[in-house]
């Protein structure tokens, strides 16, 4: 019972081994995080559309949800800057952003999505994360990075400027350009000036002083909280609110009132593809970081825990006033750089929070909106990463493809419609890819039991035996394409009494694929030629086995390609083992050129 309940709630795991060092190095990480969290929670709320407050609300009770349900202990959880940009796109076109309305609806969203990781948790769903593919999100991380970057000068110039894609919101700004206020600017550019400076030079100049690089690095995250104080001061004692600066303005004392969202069930099914869509991004990124700290400490992490964590802390956010939340990349590596042993780090920084919403609120009455768009604009942009298109290219132009679509996407139509497109596109190429498997005809090493492609090697080929590797599992996309490849490879070898299927890396054959079996047994028997499989997978053997097909095919079913040459050809077999190998195989000249495609 015990166990169960320490599977349900991982904090009952940790708790047990928790002492004073740790407890220590948990306050000091909550300390540095709460100091991050602050002006991020305010500018990711501004980005989101919402008033500043909602960011603070979604950096408490989500906090402490996590603490108790994640299996993380370094994963930071709060308002993140691509969750904000969905939460934005998704009801910016149905409210107006900062109505009573919008902010009911984000909730909505918040609760929609925690409801939807749980229910993928319940039901083991999480393995649909999956179909976000590395670069579909790296492209999608890099375009919303720019597109939240764009969309932000606005603040910083003074002037209003809107737009659902970025060629909008271009020509938006460059007509209203005119009108830029210059005190405005001023502050703007100064903050973003001064954070930039801050994030690539305030550490290395702190260790030149003497400072140690654990010291310097978290005097330097301090930055953001540096910028806001400082300009919250220059507009007060300048008086830049009259001379027409914008500012976050009252922000209300208190924590949040505990309520559930209205259910307006119209509402809901139109936010539904968006919670889906954010839900899925969401976890994919807090999987990711939360897998990659973990690594360091030599721990683990539970994806389907994690699911629950996620959700519970969307519920939790939707119960308090907030919107969707999920793990930040920057403020997980600063928890774990920080010495952060155990969520409750978190939820000390959940404390921290609700401390400065109780009574440090009024302070923020003469923000200026401009230091909060410099707070986004410097933290999206170390998340764009252009160079990675080019590296992907090099690797696999299909996979860049899918990522530079989805970067088009995003930036030229849409946020969702962007993902949406890398998706797919990602599943028409994998279809594509996989409908044209490699087939290879193989040959003996000389010298050893091994079988390599004959294009590639050096090999000794049996004149009666034609040995074929698939390097695909065959399924209806590709059962065609193997019916007219060997076809193709019969016509060439009219000497050949038999045709060994060699299955290394097949790991399914479907009912098309099956049917595609028989059709050419049946054809290669009319020709006069027996076919025959060779080192099939337990797994698909199994299933084999439920059929009546080994039955009826009139081959055998080798467990080694070896053994199917010695059993057919004896003497080409005992003639290769005879040769020996001087130096390495020879490789075919091809291979000279780039060509990621070919197989051994």
């Amino acid at each position: 019972m015990k166990e169960r309940l320490a599977r349900f709630l991982p904090c009952l795991q940790w708790a047990r081994q928790y002492d004073r060092d740790a407890a220590g190095k948990d306050f000091l990480a909550a300390a540095i995080v709460t100091l991050m969290l602050i002006p991020q929670s305010l500018a990711y709320a501004m980005l989101a559309g919402l008033p500043p407050i909602n960011g603070l609300y979604a950096s408490i009770l989500p906090l402490i949800a996590y603490a108790l349900f994640g299996t993380s202990r370094t994963l930071a959880v709060g308002p993140v800057a691509v969750v904000s940009l969905m939460t934005a796109a998704a009801l910016g076109p149905l409210f107006a952003s900062g109505s009573a309305e919008y902010a009911g609806a984000a909730l909505l969203l918040a609760l929609l999505s925690g409801a939807l990781l749980l229910a993928m948790a319940v039901l083991r769903l999480g393995f649909l994360a999956n179909f976000l593919s590395h670069p579909v999100i790296s492209g999608f991380i890099s375009a919303s990075g720019l597109l939240i970057a764009l969309g932000q000068l606005k603040h910083i110039l003074g002037i209003r400027a809107a737009g659902e894609h970025a060629p909008q919101l271009l020509l938006d700004l460059l007509a209203n350009l005119p009108d830029t206020h210059l005190p405005t600017l001023a502050i703007g550019a100064s903050a973003l000036a001064f954070l930039f400076l801050v994030r690539s030079r305030l550490s290395p100049w702190l260790q030149a002083l003497g400072f140690t690089p654990r010291v310097a690095g978290s005097l330097a995250k301090t930055g953001p909280v540096l910028a806001l104080l400082a300009s919250i001061l220059a507009v007060s004692l300048l008086d830049l609110a009259e001379a027409g600066v914008r500012v976050v303005g009252a922000v209300p004392s208190g924590l949040p009132a505990f309520s559930l969202p209205t259910l307006d069930l119209a509402l809901a099914t139109q936010l539904l593809p968006a919670a889906l869509l954010i839900s899925l991004v969401g976890f994919v990124e807090s999987v990711s970081v939360a897998q990659t700290l973990a690594a360091k400490r030599r721990q683990r992490i539970e994806p389907n825990q994690e699911l629950v964590a996620l959700g519970a802390s969307n519920v939790a956010a939707a119960l308090s006033g907030g919107f969707p939340v999920t793990g930040g990349f920057a403020r997980s590596v600063v928890n774990f750089d920080a010495g952060a042993q155990t969520p409750l780090a978190g939820a000390l920084t959940a404390v921290g929070i609700a401390v400065t919403v109780l009574f440090f609120t009024p302070l923020f009455h003469n923000l200026p909106q401009a230091v909060l768009a410099a707070t986004i604009i410097v933290a999206v942009l170390s998340l764009v990463d252009l160079g990675a298109l080019k590296r992907t290219w090099r690797y696999s132009r299909q996979d860049a493809a899918a990522m530079a679509a989805t970067m088009l996407g995003v930036l030229l139509v849409g946020v969702e419609a962007g993902i949406l497109i890398g998706v797919g596109l990602s599943l028409l190429l994998f279809l594509w890819r996989t409908s044209q498997p490699h087939i290879a005809v193989v040959g003996q090493l000389p010298g050893s039991e091994h079988f390599r492609n004959i294009e590639r090697f050096a090999v000794v080929e049996s004149p009666k035996v034609l040995s074929v590797r698939v390097d695909e599992s065959l399924y209806f996309p590709n059962a065609r394409y193997l019916e007219d490849r060997i076809a193709e490879l019969v016509t060439r070898r009219p000497a050949a009494e038999h045709l060994v299927l060699m299955c290394p890396g097949v790991n399914l054959i479907d009912a098309s694929a099956l049917e595609s079996l028989e059709a050419i047994s049946a054809r290669l028997h009319a020709a006069g030629i027996q076919l025959h499989l060779s080192e099939v997978k337990g797994p698909v053997m199994d299933r084999l086995s439920q059929t009546d097909f080994l039955a009826h095919f009139g081959g055998r079913v080798f467990i080694s390609q070896f053994e199917a040459l010695a059993e057919l050809d004896p003497q080409t077999t005992r003639r290769a083992i005879g040769q020996r190998r001087n130096g390495l195989p020879f490789v075919h000249p091809q291979l000279q050129e780039s060509d990621s495609e070919k197989r051994p």
